[in-house]
């Protein structure tokens, strides 16, 4: 049984309670860093930066955030190194997330998609891999750039 990190601030309790239950049915086991999980992260970005942060060490290989649009969370969890995280609305997004970006977060937005269409966006996350390919050198330019970043500020 793989292990999926979520999470969810008090703007998407209810969509990320649905989607726990959806890998729950998957068979997924789900360690939840939400709100009303965890009461000492009290709002998103800290949230998203434990979350990210388990992931960057080792502790999951994907993680699932949502807020209100999915945007807040991406950011944070982007500042957190190694971790690639994509905002994803439909379908074709988190299929190329993986595939293309090999993200290992993907954020949701509760007041921009609906149920059906979030269970939809999970399993196409779900199912796709990194391909590797073409993508190789552009997941390790972004590697770079990062690294080249983190550098500077030291």
């Amino acid at each position: 049984m793989s292990t999926i990190a979520i999470g969810a601030d008090d703007a998407a309790l209810e969509l990320k309670n649905l989607i726990k239950r959806h890998l729950e049915s998957l068979h997924y086991e789900v360690v939840d860093y939400s709100n009303d999980a965890r009461r000492d992260l009290p709002i998103y970005p800290d949230i998203a930066w434990s979350l990210a942060n388990a992931i960057s060490d080792g502790q999951f290989a994907r993680g699932i955030l949502v807020c209100g649009t999915g945007i807040g969370m991406a950011i944070v969890a982007n500042k957190v190194p190694g971790i690639r995280a994509a905002q994803c609305h439909d379908t074709y997004s988190a299929e190329r997330a993986r595939k293309s970006n090999n993200a290992q977060v993907m954020t949701l937005g509760a007041r921009v998609v609906g149920p059906e269409l979030a269970k939809s966006i999970v399993n196409a996350w779900l199912a796709s891999e990194f391909e590797g390919g073409g993508s190789t050198e552009k997941v390790e330019k972004i590697g770079f750039y990062e690294q080249t970043a983190h550098n500077a500020c030291r």
